[in-house]
């Protein structure tokens, strides 16, 4: 018994000396793991990376938004209609199948995160800090690759004299080198672009929240509305900021902001944030440069102005572009606020309006209708003039400018594009694919089309389908007193037209959001495409 005792303490040593083993690499394998799934990201596909952070993190979404749900809220949603959630947030494109109100805090809580790592500011700083990564272990990578060093020649090759080796290349620190060369891009400028950045989004999320928390309790018509609805003022405030900021367009009531469409302070502290983070992003990310090496006159923000191409962040412009932008932004919203007081300021839509209210809410609309998808009035009361002008304007990408470019720049582009392979001759355009989505979408919705065709009809599909192309998030709705046969059961919804849409409809039209949140990437599809 006793030897029986002794082995079997002898074979527990040898487990427990295997097992602290294993416990004591496993740090080590960890390490290794997430070195090699690093490596394996940065060397990939801008494309490839995208959708593997966009899929995860509308996954990582809806896994919480059931978790939560299930644990505060006795109310049960279907599944399709959590991930379309998630998925909606994370495009930050606001399209909606379900009220906002059903869920509870902490869901809310939730979609505020998806929000604000799903907007442009943020991953696009994160896109910065990829470009970093690129870097090789001895920082040896030129303009292109974004380097710490540069390839230079040697002064022997100039002179080369008995003992020199003509053609040799040295590393020499971009410290070493002249600012105003732009083929090198220095490891601190990268490092200050990134410092900016992050002081850009938490400048703008947090002064948003600011700004309309301060309103909310100075305001008593703004608190009314929330004690009625049980919403509290902290996670309104901050819930709509990042939404806004991220031009998501949610908002934690069912009625967006057409409850508030009175308040207009409130209104106007929305607008500059919605501009900040989308359409006027790269004018204003300038400008702050501009103040930064005003008052700093460091040699990193000097080189971001006079180059801002040479960095390789898409969102820095020089000024005669952002000059560009902001006329076409400005332009475009003054015709839309133009337009919408001149065909709709005796609607029924604004009846309830004074003079004041309606322009405010007429810029509102206007500022909305490119990215954001905030609304102040129900979209399917409009002329349809104003719908249309609302089609155009959520198909036009973020930075659209009318305004002519440099030559060379053109040209610079042109010689990119030879160099690309000869499959993408295959890609076709966007407003190829945007038809396809929209045929697919009458297929799977063919039947409703048959029995509902004044809710179910092209134009009110079209619309949803660019309105998620765009990530913008306007929708005409559904309406009970437009059907044919009156149906006792029928309930009208807050949420968007996609809510009454079969689920494989719903997933078309989350491919259609993903696909737009990605657009950047094949901007230039369909180019090989010649009708004649």
């Amino acid at each position: 018994m006793v030897r029986s005792l002794l082995v079997s303490l002898k074979r527990l040593r040898i487990y427990s000396a295997f097992l602290a083993s294993k416990l004591l690499s496993f740090p080590k394998l960890a390490q290794q793991t997430m070195k090699y799934s690093y490596q394996f990201i940065r060397q990939s596909n801008p494309l490839f990376v995208q959708i593997i952070y966009f899929t995860s993190i509308s996954f990582g979404g809806y896994a919480a938004l059931k978790i939560l749900k299930s644990q505060e809220n006795p109310h049960t949603l279907k599944d399709l209609d959590l991930l379309f959630t998630s998925i909606s947030a994370s495009t930050v494109s606001s399209m909606a199948t379900v009220e906002m109100e059903d869920f509870s805090n902490s869901q809310l809580w939730m979609l505020t995160i998806l929000m604000l790592i799903s907007g442009e500011v943020f991953t696009s700083m994160l896109g910065l800090y990829f470009m970093k990564a690129k870097f090789d272990a001895k920082g040896s990578v030129n303009k292109t690759g974004y380097s710490f060093y540069a390839d230079v020649e040697s002064a022997s090759s100039e002179n080369p004299g008995p003992n020199s080796t003509q053609g040799t290349k040295v590393m020499v620190p971009i410290s070493e080198l002249r600012l105003e060369d732009k083929d090198r891009v220095d490891h601190e400028t990268m490092k200050s672009l990134g410092y900016e950045l992050m002081v850009y989004l938490l400048v703008t999320n947090l002064g948003g929240s600011l700004a309309i928390y301060l309103y909310l309790i100075l305001v008593p018509d703004a608190q009314e509305v929330l004690k009625r609805k049980d919403i509290g003022y902290v996670i309104f405030s901050i819930f709509t900021a990042i939404s806004s900021i991220g031009n998501c367009g949610f908002t934690p009531v069912n009625e967006n902001m057409v409850i508030f469409q009175k308040n207009t302070i409130l209104l106007l502290l929305l607008i500059p944030q919605i501009l900040l983070g989308n359409t006027l992003f790269a004018p204003c990310l300038r400008f702050m440069m501009w103040s930064l090496e005003k008052i700093t006159t460091k040699k990193e923000y000097h080189f971001i102005l006079q180059h801002p191409k040479a960095v390789g962040y898409k969102h820095l412009m020089n000024g005669r572009e952002c000059v560009y932008l902001m006329v076409t932004v400005i332009v475009f919203i003054i015709m839309q606020t133009i337009l919408f007081c001149s065909l709709e300021w005796n609607s029924n839509a604004l009846q309830e309006m004074n003079s004041y209210q309606k322009i405010v809410g007429a810029l509102f609309q206007s500022v909305n209708a490119r990215h954001a998808g905030e609304n102040i009035v129900d979209l399917s009361s409009l002329s349809s003039s104003i719908l249309v002008l609302y089609t155009i304007m959520m198909y036009l990408p973020s930075y659209t400018s009318f305004l002519p470019k440099d030559n060379d720049q053109d040209s610079n582009e042109g010689m990119k594009y030879k160099r690309r392979s000869r499959c993408e001759n295959w890609i076709l355009s966007q407003l190829s694919y945007l038809a396809i989505f929209v045929l697919l979408i009458c297929i799977t919705e063919k039947e409703a089309m048959a029995t509902d065709p004044l809710n179910f009809n092209i134009f009110s599909i079209t619309f949803e389908v660019i309105s998620a192309y765009g990530n913008v998030g306007f929708s005409l709705g559904y309406s009970c007193q437009r059907l044919l046969n009156h149906n006792i059961h029928c309930k009208d919804a807050s949420y968007g037209f996609v809510g009454r849409w079969s689920d494989k409809g719903k997933m078309i039209l989350i491919i259609v959001m993903v696909f737009g949140r990605i657009k950047s990437l094949n901007m230039h599809g369909g180019r090989a495409w010649k009708l004649r």
